[in-house]
């Protein structure tokens, strides 16, 4: 009972400690609101209100149904333009698509013929391009067979195929990068707030206050990572209601309580990794490098940017053995696919597990430096 009494109120200095560091205040509250609403609403995957410009050298009927097809919210309204003007306008960054329809083109596939079009593409706009032009292609190929055929209905196919998208039926990309922007601060943030703690305590010269108090390495350990876990825990309980349900109006698929239960058991792993490096670096600048070192890539290969499956083996089955991985796996499960206990259990048993490993060692290796600073 007095290691925990010892270990509340230790914490209780930490979170003191923490409001009054207005830059870390306000390094948690910008990840969690404006860092998640930036990356949802400029980091997109998806076409909207792409430039067009259509060249019709033709002026017939079907040049006009293929301009007229180009619809929002893929394309902005059609702009008609003289051929001579598509080089000049492109240059100047006027249009991402200009289509150049020839004379004659109605006439050349009425008589069987293969007439050319060409669909100019700005490239420097790397998203827009590469799906508008399967867009373009999709809508005038789609635009020509009807006309050919006399009728709105294509020529059934051999085979029908159905497609069904599940959990983003809208493959909306913000969908996906609000809620991976945010389980991407959780390890970022608990890392930073841990280490910083144990290397602002040796800066101040408050460490060796506390090592002449009756406090155990452990006390003092567990204090910074239970004080700083639930500043991120409750930083991410708000963020997910109020940021991305409420402003930014995502859904979010299963519950936000669960979610946070298996997000508190990957804080203790977070931390300690946090304090581990805090014991190592002997400044503010020195844990910013070992952070880079040890959080970045262990951000990048957990699955929240790029899908384990796609790694090679060995990378994969490597980075089994982190529980960033796990946590992105349940994460996903239950904000997106709305999963229960009963299919993330094993995950959060494995969090628990390997964070219980990474938990021993860092306290070791943090009463070590204890003793030999002592």
């Amino acid at each position: 009972m007095r290691a925990a009494a010892n270990i509340f109120w230790l914490g209780t200095k930490e979170l003191r400690s923490f409001l009054k560091d207005y830059v870390l205040l306000g390094l948690v509250v910008y990840s969690f609101s404006l860092a998640v609403i930036s990356q949802t609403q400029s980091y997109s995957q998806e076409l909207h209100n792409a430039s067009l410009a259509i060249a019709d050298e033709d002026h017939s009927q079907l040049s006009r149904r293929i301009a007229a097809a180009f619809l929002p919210p893929y394309f902005k309204p059609a702009v008609q333009i003289q051929q001579n003007e598509i080089d000049r306008l492109m240059n100047a960054g006027q249009f991402t698509f200009v289509v150049d329809i020839p004379p004659n083109f109605e006439r050349d596939l009425r008589a069987g013929r293969r007439p050319g079009l060409q669909v100019n593409v700005d490239a420097t706009a790397m998203v827009q391009a590469g799906l508008g032009s399967g867009y373009a292609q999709e809508i005038i190929g789609t635009e020509i067979a009807n006309f050919l055929s006399r009728s709105e209905k294509l020529p059934q196919p051999p085979v029908n195929l159905a497609i069904r998208v599940a959990f983003n039926p809208n493959v909306n990309t913000g969908w996906f990068t609000s809620v991976m922007g945010i389980i991407n601060s959780v390890t970022m943030l608990s890392i930073v707030l841990a280490g910083a703690a144990i290397v602002r305590e040796r800066e101040r010269g408050t460490m060796d206050h506390l090592l002449v108090m009756p406090l155990t390495p452990f006390e003092i350990a567990m204090s910074k990572i239970w004080a700083n876990g639930l500043v991120i825990a409750v930083a991410v309980g708000l963020s997910l209601q109020l940021v991305v349900r409420m402003l930014l109006g995502i859904p979010i698929a299963g519950s936000i309580p669960l979610f946070l239960c298996g997000a508190a058991l990957y804080l203790f792993f977070a931390t300690s990794i946090g304090v581990f490096l805090g014991t190592i670096a002997r400044s503010m600048p020195q844990l910013g490098l070992l952070y880079m070192l040890v959080a970045v890539p262990m951000n990048i290969l957990s699955g929240a940017s790029t899908p384990i499956e796609s790694m090679p083996r060995w990378l994969a089955v490597t980075m089994q053995a982190s529980p960033s991985t796990h946590f992105v796996s349940f994460a996903q499960s239950i904000l997106y696919r709305g999963a229960g206990i009963d299919v993330v259990w094993r995950e959060f048993a494995a969090v628990a597990a390997i964070g219980a490993l990474f938990l021993g060692a860092s306290i070791m290796r943090f009463r070590a430096s204890i003793a030999q600073a002592s």
